[in-house]
């Protein structure tokens, strides 16, 4: 099947990768092999698989020809050898990595998720993406506070401030929802630069968080929302990252005070021991280490809102506070880096996700999105949240493009990469939405292309 593991190197400019229309065409022309001739040629694989260990045992002397390696003859390791549970050994490949030379200093970079080696919907918290504006920090959660106050006289009964004993007495909920950097797959505007799902879309994860809404904590200051139409999050790192969040998003109750992820706290590098959570947004107003929130009654303009995360539009102007995170699909598997060992039969899957909520279908072409087939969405299909899709294909060793669209329940359809850039252009860094390219050769290798 496909090789889950990534090839590694340097990340380098390859203008090579795009794609013509009639390049398109001649990958469309090919036909596919029949299901008769693949479950033939699956059959007598399987069967020299299963021959090849037996085989391989005569050959050494081993006296245990008949399947009893040493795991099924000794004693294994106590309970709580290790106290908190790791992965296998064997899956130490599978980890985050950071981009060489993406930024300046490693506290203020990124490290992307292995998308491609991932199953469902939920991140395991060891290998959500990360990205830090000036590093992070291990909090001390007694010492941690939360202000709540106003920007006027007269937006709130009582200022406030609560410890984390405080927040955690609380009436809590749990949710599933994606979170996605808004510089995820930023690196694709103007050309293809990465080589894998991991680094092209790795800024993504999906997790069970649990919190307050912030709804509650605002009530209980007793604050006017009819006077006060937004918020402003600010953290406590280095940073102090601060961004304006629409307060019809608040009332609603989806924006979460959260303290725990996938069952346990907050990792130290998702915001220990207080963030936001921001459903269908940019994952920079899901502000991690959480001290204060402002009631206002206008933008607030910061820093991080005012120059960055604001899209260039081919006019020169900056587009302000687009921080919707639009509907969006991959392929993660086959995906740039991998192989195929194999002709025959491979399930072809991937995630999809909106900011507007469910994702009501994906279609995914084998040939450059000529000819659509719809493939399957697997439960749960949550809104703003991950949704995994598979689709059958059967491969028959001639050159395929691989590409996935994506339908949410408000009838988005995911664009191509020249319908993004018609309204777009190519020199913006935030927000791209398009389309995802995978070539697969020949040999099987499969690589990041972009068809125009």
């Amino acid at each position: 099947m496909t090789d889950q593991r990534q090839k590694t190197g340097r990340l380098r400019l390859a203008p090579e990768n795009f794609l013509s229309e009639e390049e398109v065409a001649a990958v469309a022309s090919q036909g596919a092999s029949g299901r008769r001739d693949f479950l033939r040629k699956s059959f007598m694989a399987a069967a020299s698989a299963m021959a090849a260990p037996v085989v391989a045992h005569a050959a050494d002397g081993d006296p245990n020809i008949l399947g009893n390696p040493p795991w099924t003859t000794s004693l294994g390791l106590p309970v709580a050898a290790n106290p908190y549970g790791m992965p296998s050994k064997y899956e130490r490949n599978l980890v985050r990595r950071e981009s060489p030379g993406l930024t300046r200093v490693s506290a203020a970079s990124v490290a992307f998720t292995p998308l491609q080696g991932l199953f469902g919907i939920i991140t395991p918290s060891g290998l959500h993406f990360e990205r830090h504006h000036q590093g992070w920090h291990d909090v001390d959660p007694s010492k941690h506070r939360l202000m709540i106050n106003g920007s006027e006289p007269g937006f709130l009964k009582q200022a406030k401030v609560y410890t984390m004993d405080d927040i955690m007495r609380l009436p809590s909920v749990s949710r599933i929802h994606f979170i996605e950097c808004g510089a995820n797959t930023g690196m694709e505007w103007g050309n293809v630069a990465v080589p894998t799902v991991q680094y092209s879309h790795g800024m993504l994860s999906c997790s069970e968080f649990t919190g307050v809404p912030l709804r509650l904590i605002l009530e209980d200051c007793g604050v006017d929302f009819k006077k006060c139409r937004y918020i402003l999050a600010e953290g406590a790192d280095g940073s102090s990252m601060t961004r304006t969040i629409p307060m019809e998003m608040v009332e609603s109750g989806e924006v979460l005070v959260a303290y725990g992820m996938n069952g346990e706290m907050l990792r130290p590098e998702n915001g220990y021991p207080l963030r936001l959570v921001v459903p269908g947004v940019q994952g920079v107003s899901w502000v991690k280490w959480l001290r204060r929130i402002e009631v206002g009654d206008k933008p607030y303009a910061t820093k991080d809102e005012a120059v960055h995360y604001i899209d260039l539009m081919p006019d020169g102007l900056h587009r302000q506070y687009t921080s919707i995170q639009e509907c969006k699909s991959v392929i993660t598997t086959p995906s740039g880096g991998q192989m195929l060992l194999d002709t025959g039969f491979y399930n072809v899957t991937g995630l999809a996700w909106s900011g507007r909520g469910k994702i009501t279908r994906v279609d995914v072409s084998f040939d450059g999105g000529i000819n659509w087939k719809t493939a399957r969405l697997e439960t749960p299909v949550l809104s703003k949240a991950l949704t995994r899709f598979n689709i059958d294909w059967i491969w028959d060793g001639k050159p395929a493009i691989l590409q996935s669209r994506a339908i949410d329940e408000t009838g988005y359809v995911q664009p191509t990469y020249g319908q993004l850039r018609a309204v777009r252009g190519t020199k913006s860094i935030y927000h791209n939405n398009a389309i995802q390219s995978w070539k697969v050769s020949e040999t099987g290798e499969v690589s990041n292309v972009q068809v125009l």
